[in-house]
């Protein structure tokens, strides 16, 4: 974001924004798969993604997966998946290439209802290109490899800095509230059996409390 531009939240509160958006993302390298899952929510750019990732050769079938949640349902009123796969046609995806999941509610849904439906297809999954919003990569990451612990799991999404996404969605508040939920869900996601624990280092931590204390704090889950 350019320096004459206006924040609404702190250097300090974007400096440590920076650090958990940073810890969300994988960083694996991308390469070919057997099969690839655009994980459904408000975020368009996952089908962006997946139809960039389909055209250059990385995996013959794509399943979108998702209905709606509260914060979807005005966006994408025919659910997220439905949604994803218009996207993902009117950018060169053929439409057999495309298989729809319009009912999963939640991460773990995505995966479990996504593995289902590629057995149904015959699509013999080794490894799955895990696609979804940029700060969702861990915990996707997370829950797949306790769902499914036998695929080898690569994850990616679009490629944007922090400055970027919160231009594209909109709203610095809201975006940071949903960095923290997220990384919330990464500490106790594993405690209640949902996903593989994840460390997380120090600095990363401490910023997360720090974003907490000053009222960072509308996405997270009940413990």
């Amino acid at each position: 974001m350019p320096q004459h531009e206006q924040r609404q939240i702190t250097d300090e509160q974007f400096n440590d924004a920076t650090l958990i958006w940073n810890y969300h993302q994988m960083g694996h390298e991308q390469r070919a798969c057997s099969a690839a899952i655009g994980l459904g929510s408000h975020d368009l750019g996952v089908a962006t993604t997946a139809a960039e990732m389909y055209r250059a050769g990385l995996f013959p079938v794509l399943v979108f997966s998702g209905g709606n949640s509260p914060t979807t349902r005005a966006r994408f009123p025919r659910g997220e998946a439905v949604h994803y796969r218009e996207h993902a046609l009117s950018l060169g995806v053929p439409d057999e290439a495309i298989l729809v999941e319009p009912k999963a509610a939640n991460t773990g849904q995505n995966i479990t209802f996504s593995r289902e439906l590629l057995t149904e297809a015959d699509v013999e999954v080794e490894s799955l290109l895990l696609i979804s919003k940029p700060y969702m990569e861990r915990r996707s990451y997370a829950t797949c490899r306790k769902l499914w612990p036998e695929v080898d799991v690569v994850c990616a999404s679009e490629p944007l800095e922090l400055d970027d996404y919160i231009k594209s969605i909109g709203g610095e508040k809201l975006v940071v509230d949903m960095l923290v939920g997220d990384l919330q869900r990464v500490i106790e996601y594993p405690k209640l059996g949902f996903a593989i624990e994840q460390d997380v280092p120090g600095d990363v931590y401490d910023a997360y409390e720090r974003l907490l204390s000053a009222g960072f704090d509308s996405r997270l889950i009940n413990t």
